[in-house]
């Protein structure tokens, strides 16, 4: 897998200052995304564990809220099964940070709806993340009024609480 881009301390994508890993590959190839090169899943360099090393130590400053994945998508097949290791070592090294990720998939039922997307990680790699923003980026639905997301058909998902529940529940409005 490939990283586009490594953010040591920022405070766009998810709640506090946090640690955002730019994955590279995306299929969605969303009209007006933000992040249009990071669609090629060569762009970027490699994701070395000299790199999930410089992001655990980032990771270990106590002002740091958590982890943020995006991209790219992190749910592309091919980024799951790296990041799915990554992110048990994360949960284990850091038990009381919390993980954001944002996904172009749409997420129900414990799972991702799209089945190509779906992998032997996938369910495992969803029960790491506590806040999932989901849905395809609509630029025809974009709102920059919105909170962690660019357009009004996206949700941020509390994953813990919809486990728990069995329903989607979202963990902002």
């Amino acid at each position: 897998m490939n990283y586009a881009e490594l953010k040591k301390t920022d405070i766009a994508n998810g709640e506090g200052i946090r640690v955002s890993l730019f994955v590279s590959g995306c299929r969605r190839h969303c009209k007006g995304c933000f992040n249009e090169i990071a669609w090629d899943f060569s762009y970027g360099k490699a994701f070395t564990s000299a790199v999930e090393t410089e992001i655990i130590d980032a990771l270990s400053s106590p002002y740091i809220a958590g982890l943020t994945l995006l991209g790219g998508d992190p749910f592309e097949p091919e980024n799951q099964r790296a990041l799915y290791p990554f992110l048990v070592r994360v949960k284990k090294l850091f038990p009381d940070k919390n993980i954001w990720c944002y996904t172009g998939y749409t997420y129900g039922e414990g799972t991702l709806q799209e089945p190509h997307a779906v992998t032997e990680v996938t369910e495992k790699m969803l029960r790491l993340i506590d806040v999932l923003v989901d849905g395809k980026f609509e630029e025809s639905l974009k709102d920059i009024r919105l909170r962690f997301r660019g357009s009004s058909n996206q949700r941020v998902i509390d994953l813990k609480r919809s486990f728990e529940s069995g329903k989607v529940v979202l963990y902002l409005t």
